[in-house]
């Protein structure tokens, strides 16, 4: 018998043609974490101008004392853009085209993630996991936002396993045949976009097709032998992890209020998202680096020391032992490495050293960015006091997933910043 998909045609909801995309899109709520004066540019930039900045949260502003009303303004935004902005509408998928600053094209499809085949609970087997550990503290200021929103706008990047380009890619060669839906470019050196309608029966019929195939127990014994019969994994989360568990987490809070006639068809079981290979060339994983505030280089740097040898990690000065990363303050930078980390991944030894040091120092904030000019920013501006991770091979992702379950938090980001996705789609999450 066939499975239901988790990932499934949409009604997608786009801004009239006359909005400038430029002014329309911005990007993804959780990136400038540090930088108000960015989202203030955002601002700036959308003047004027129906936005999708105006139905999200910049993270930034989450502890803000006006929250409240700032999510006021964001469901008011949403109940008056699906009246006279929203205005057309694609019955199926978009295929994505986002030219990287790099000059490489990411090729990506839009629909919606069945929540039902979802979970961010530590060990679940499900068809969709998270690539990175969910912290839950991290969803009720999210839930506020999604909780008695009527739309949603994604950010959220799925990823696929799909080394013989079987799903995306073959859509992509018939886009000449496609209706375009938007094309331009994105604010703030976003980029360009461009998105194509996929509503053609054979097609949606094909993309089933190639997802039910990558989800089969089959391929996922051939993949990972090492798992072989456990329960198949079909897409991981790339990006937006927290926004798809706070979506998870409204549709649970939901569900006992609905029918179980209701729950089969019920909007909010659904959150939009855009799926991307992995094998992709275009797709970059790259570290996300850990920035300290409120101390002071030095203390770090002795604290560090100390907890080594509290815990035989063996720290030293240059970058011959098995975990390397770069220590960097204000005015000085110095690579280190552990000789007997105690994780696995570079990483996790470094979050385990943050979490000691922060214990004892309750003055000490940590943000996690993903740039390392930004990072070294921060640090020249803000007097931040940087761990700059090594490169994350993109290889081990699902591998890891499979193997070990879920990598340390904020372990990766694909691509810069600028390269995040973007919100532009919209769709109704309310009855």
């Amino acid at each position: 018998m066939k499975k239901t998909s988790c990932f499934s045609p949409a009604h997608i909801l786009l801004p009239s043609e006359q909005i400038k995309l430029e002014q329309w899109g911005c990007v993804a709520c959780d990136q400038f974490t540090s930088d108000r004066s960015y989202w203030e540019k955002a601002e700036w930039a959308a003047a004027g101008s129906p936005s999708a900045l105006n139905l999200i949260l910049p993270e930034v502003y989450l502890e803000d004392e006006d929250v409240p009303r700032k999510i006021e303004t964001i469901h008011a935004a949403m109940d008056e853009y699906t009246q006279s902005v929203l205005t057309r509408a694609v019955d199926g998928f978009i295929y994505v085209e986002r030219t990287e600053q790099s000059g490489r094209v990411r090729q990506g499809l839009v629909g919606k993630i069945d929540l039902e085949a979802y979970s961010y609970a530590e060990g679940a087997k499900a068809d969709i996991r998270p690539s990175e550990h969910t912290v839950e503290s991290r969803i009720p200021p999210r839930m506020a936002v999604r909780r008695g929103a009527s739309l949603e706008t994604p950010h959220i990047m799925m990823l696929a396993d799909d080394p013989d380009c079987t799903l995306i890619e073959p859509i992509g060669e018939k886009k000449a045949q496609l209706r375009k839906v938007y094309e331009g470019e994105l604010m703030l050196g976003g980029g360009h976009i461009a998105g194509w309608a996929v509503e053609d029966p054979a097609l949606l019929a094909q993309i089933d097709a190639a997802l039910q195939q990558l989800g089969s127990q089959k391929a996922f014994d051939a993949k990972y032998p090492e798992a072989k019969g456990a329960a198949p994994l079909t897409l991981a989360v790339g990006d937006g992890n927290h926004s798809l568990a706070s979506a998870k987490a409204c549709w649970e809070e939901l569900k006992p209020t609905l029918t179980p006639e209701q729950r089969e068809h019920h909007p909010a079981r659904w959150c939009l998202a855009e799926v991307c290979n992995i094998h992709s060339p275009a797709i970059e994983i790259e570290p996300i680096h850990r920035v300290l505030f409120n101390v002071d280089c030095g203390a770090v740097l002795l604290a560090l020391i100390a907890w080594s040898d509290s815990n035989n990690a063996g720290i030293c000065f240059g970058d011959a032992k098995q975990q390397s990363f770069t220590l960097a303050g204000p005015h000085i930078a110095n690579v280190l490495s552990f000789e007997r980390p105690i994780a696995p991944l570079t990483v996790g030894t470094i979050d385990t050293f943050i979490e000691y040091f922060m214990a004892r120092h309750i003055e000490a904030r940590v943000d996690y960015v993903h740039d390392e000019p930004a990072v070294r920013a921060l640090c020249k501006q803000q007097g931040g006091v940087a761990f700059l991770l090594p490169p994350f091979e993109k290889s081990d992702l699902f591998k890891g997933i499979v193997m070990g379950g879920v990598l340390p938090r904020k372990t990766f980001s694909m691509g810069h910043a600028e390269e995040k996705r973007y919100y532009i789609e919209c769709r109704k999450i309310k009855e």
